[in-house]
């Protein structure tokens, strides 16, 4: 069986129904985005919002990243690149150079758990643009694709701008990135304008600044990591910053009665296999929160849960057991919850 998803945080902003009269004017835009969907809230923007010159603006910016860092356009920049065979210096936007070098340090900081060259691998298992697998890759397969994986094989001058490969068939993804930092995008379009109250989110990537209409933190929900309902872990409430989660439970195909989930081990060439189901991470940055969140889980409840503790990351883990669902936080997310 092969069940594709799209992985969600639900986000929402809580309010007493029975007190609705106090709330303030909230509006929403939306719209297609990097297969999925994007939204905005605003909180009392005021009577001069232009609504619909702030949409074309929203999705002009989004329009222009997919144009730079989609794997999924074929003349996006990212795809010229993929598709050259070159090791010379191949010239960039400053944008994408600047994305680039900002994931490898994140792929150097976590020791390739998060990895932007390992879409080969994403592809082989059929979770990339290339199409949907119907039963796992030979092992054969798997050890010649990792042979173009790992994120020392890329290198970044954006003083140029330019990127290359140090090997002729190196790969970029940047799935795990993209997302949120469309949300940072927006988020500046956002604070640019002056708009002091807003949420924006991508996919289930979250940033938010001030209040909901209520004049309350906003309250993200956390999704249950079950794959066939959709249910309520826990709440959290942020007044500012972004958040992210990662999980395995919404884009994962089954074979033989195993389950092979979209998250892959670049170090092992497999989708993960333990019993860490999703990590949600709340930073400064959706960016950040995005690719930090997949690293965690490709990390699994025992590494991952120490290096979030030693670099100080809020980080929540729900992972399965044969009781059900248990969940472990980090000192940094623990002090979240508590405010």
């Amino acid at each position: 069986m092969i069940r594709r998803a799209v992985l969600l945080v639900v986000a929402f902003s809580l309010w007493s129904c029975s007190d609705r009269s106090s709330r303030l004017p909230e509006y929403e835009l939306a719209g297609a985005t990097m297969g999925t969907r994007f939204s905005v809230k605003l909180v009392a923007p005021g009577e001069s919002i232009d609504k619909d010159a702030l949409q074309q603006q929203l999705v002009r910016t989004l329009a222009r990243i997919e144009q730079r860092m989609s794997t999924y356009v074929a003349d996006s920049e990212l795809s010229r690149f993929n598709a050259s065979s070159s090791t010379d210096w191949f010239a960039v936007s400053d944008e994408l150079c600047s994305i680039v070098q900002s994931a490898l340090g994140i792929s150097q900081f976590t020791g390739g758990a998060f990895d932007i060259t390992v879409g080969p691998l994403v592809n082989l298992w059929g979770f990339g643009p290339d199409g949907i697998a119907t039963e796992p890759p030979s092992d054969e397969e798997i050890s010649r694709v990792r042979q173009r994986v790992g994120f020392e094989k890329l290198d970044a001058n954006c003083s140029a701008p330019a990127i290359r490969k140090l090997q002729p068939d190196v790969y970029v993804d940047l799935s795990a990135y993209a997302k949120g930092y469309a949300v940072d995008q927006l988020a500046e379009v956002l604070d640019q304008a002056a708009f002091k109250d807003y949420l924006v989110e991508i996919g289930g990537e979250l940033r938010m600044r001030g209040h909901n209409a209520s004049a309350e933190e906003w309250a993200i929900a956390v999704e249950r990591p079950i794959e066939y309902e959709r249910d309520v872990q826990t709440i959290v409430r942020l007044s500012g910053g972004a958040m992210a989660t990662s999980g395995d439970y919404r884009n994962f195909f089954e074979h033989d009665g195993k389950r092979y989930s979209h998250t892959i081990d670049s170090k092992t060439g497999r989708p993960v296999s333990h019993s860490v189901a999703a990590v949600t991470v709340v930073s400064d940055t959706a960016a950040f929160a995005d690719a930090i969140a997949t690293a965690l889980l490709v990390l699994g409840s025992e590494h991952g849960f120490e290096f979030a503790e030693r670099e100080n990351i809020a980080a929540y883990f729900l992972s399965r057991n044969d009781s059900g669902i248990e969940e472990h936080m980090t000192r940094m997310f623990s002090k979240l919850m508590s405010r």
